[in-house]
């Protein structure tokens, strides 16, 4: 199919990305329609398909890369030291890594109900990776004696949407630095999951 004159696939295809994760976190999935999102872009709707098959798979893109992006920075992450080291990496990698993605954050909880079962059924099972990797702290340090945790799996939800509501709320320039706020959050962790000591 021919590209709409003036568009380049490496600049467009962000472009509309970007247009549609805008959009989605503004006004939701099912408010936003393909024509507004080529509005945005300035191209015409029917170039979008030259990038996207639908809206669906648009929503779906946006979702994998986020978990992709943040299962690759995990991965990259040393993952050395006592369970209670680990547990303070882990809470410092997910505030700095969703401090700046607000929008991606807001759309990964608020439009898993707008997708297909197959592409949530591959969402779900990123997101379980991720919260597998937690749980795994939390049962290494209950075997090193360092947690006191009733619940494993309870306590790695509890953390996640604890740590993840920080995007609702922190603004640059704010009374806490991103630093300070990492800190209390992370005073409040050791605390949630009984730190010893």
């Amino acid at each position: 199919m021919a590209r709409t004159q003036g568009s380049h696939a490496g600049i467009t295809g962000p472009r509309i990305r970007e247009a549609a994760l805008k959009l989605f976190a503004e006004r939701g999935f099912a408010a936003v329609s393909m024509r507004q999102i080529a509005s945005a872009v300035g191209v015409q709707a029917g170039a979008l398909y030259n990038y996207t098959p639908d809206k669906q798979a648009l929503l779906f893109s946006l979702m994998k890369g986020h978990m992709d992006e943040l299962l690759a920075t995990v991965a990259a992450t040393p993952q050395t030291g006592s369970a209670q080291q680990r547990l303070q990496d882990f809470v410092r990698l997910h505030i700095t890594f969703h401090l700046d993605r607000p929008d991606e954050v807001f759309i990964a909880y608020m439009e898993l109900r707008n997708l297909d079962p197959e592409n949530f059924d591959v969402i779900e099972g990123l997101r379980s990776q991720y919260e597998n990797h937690l749980e795994s702290i939390l049962q290494a340090g209950e075997a090193e004696g360092d947690f006191t945790i009733p619940d494993t799996k309870l306590a790695t939800l509890a953390v996640i949407a604890m740590l993840t509501g920080v995007t609702t709320w922190y603004r640059p320039g704010g009374r806490l630095s991103a630093d300070e706020v990492t800190q209390v959050y992370w005073d409040m962790v050791r605390k949630a999951v009984g730190v010893r000591g």
